[in-house]
């Protein structure tokens, strides 16, 4: 988990691309953020295992899910679940 950025961090190299420890620290950023849409993602969202969805319409107790799975039969949008 990060706290902070290293205040040297550098992330731009001198050709402009992403250094390779920034698209790390970027990587974990956009793990911390939560996926939210319309309805189940099940069969619908593509996401990593540990990734947090919420559901904008759903009712109580129907709101958040968890990815479990990497994917279910090779469909990496398979493998979420309600909690």
């Amino acid at each position: 988990m990060i706290t902070q950025l290293p205040k040297a961090l550098k992330f731009v190299e001198d050709d402009g691309k992403m250094t390779d420890r920034a698209a790390d620290v970027m990587r974990d950023l956009v793990q911390l953020s939560i996926i939210t849409g319309n309805g189940s993602p099940e069969g619908v969202i593509e996401a990593a295992p540990t990734r947090l969805y919420m559901d904008t319409a759903g009712a109580a107790g129907s709101i958040l899910y968890i990815k479990r799975d990497a994917d279910i039969s090779g469909d990496r949008t398979q493998g979420w679940i309600l909690v």
